[in-house]
Formats: structure tokens, sequence, C-alpha cells
């Protein structure tokens, strides 16, 4: 029996928990790319929290890397080339021009009812389908 969607339940209900608390306890929303702007742009008493939480997260990949036998554990690049660089500056772009990112308005946003967020959270996808189409079809972006 495939019981691997209950490791996707209990990390939706995580992550569920979790954004619930931010916005509970602290009144942020939890939108990684608003944390790590945050870092980029210090504010002294705004710098903790965010440090705490980027750590949490890379702690939290490096426990699931050592203690899962997942096919996470065994993926590996075969080639670091120019689209890689290319793909993150272009995601920071897009979370600049967006207001944010999948989990400030996919996660967070939806959740509260935000139609800004649900257009944001659509178009997030429908650009990462076109995206895919392209590079399947032509082997790069153009």
């Amino acid at each position: 029996m495939n019981t691997q969607w209950i490791f996707a339940l209990i990390g939706g209900v995580l992550i569920g928990l979790a954004v619930s608390l931010m916005l509970v306890l602290n009144g942020r929303v939890t939108g990684i790319s608003g944390i790590i702007y945050g870092l980029l742009k210090p504010v002294k008493s705004d710098l903790a929290w965010r440090i705490y939480f980027i750590l949490g997260l890379l702690a939290g990949g490096l426990v699931y890397q050592f203690t899962s036998n997942s096919a996470l554990s065994e993926a590996h690049v075969t080639s670091l080339n120019w689209s890689i660089p290319l793909a993150g500056l272009l995601v920071g772009f897009g979370t600049v021009l967006g207001s944010g990112c999948t989990s400030g308005h996919g996660v967070c946003g939806i959740s509260r009812l935000s139609v800004r967020s649900l257009i944001a959270t659509i178009t997030f996808i429908l650009a990462g389908v076109i995206t895919v189409s392209i590079i399947r079809h032509y082997g790069v972006i153009l």
C-alpha cells in the first residue's frame, strides 16, 4: 500500500501550523522572499527572527537529508550552467514584481481569501507551466 500521501499530509499540516503561528504570534505573513529581503536591508530590531527563521529552514532540510531514504536525498545536479543563476535572478525579479512569492501569496494570501494573492498564485503557476513547456520543447529559454 502506498503511504507517501501521509508525508504530504503531515508536511501540509506543519506548513499550515507554522504560517498560522507566525501570523497569530508575530502579525507577519510567512513569505520567504520577504523574509530574505529583510536580511538584505536589515533593521536591527527586525533581524534576529529572520536569521532564526532561515536557519530553521536550512536545519529542517539538513535533518530531512540525513534521516530520509527518499529520492530527494539521491538527487543531484549533473551540470551547472548559465541557466541556474539566471533562473534564480528571474525568480528574485518575479517576487519583487509580484510583491511576494508562492509562500506568501499561495500559502498565506489564499488562506486569508486575498483575491490579489489568488491572481498572483495563478500567474506563478502559469508562468511555471509555460517555462517548463518551452524548456522541454526547445531545450533552453530563448
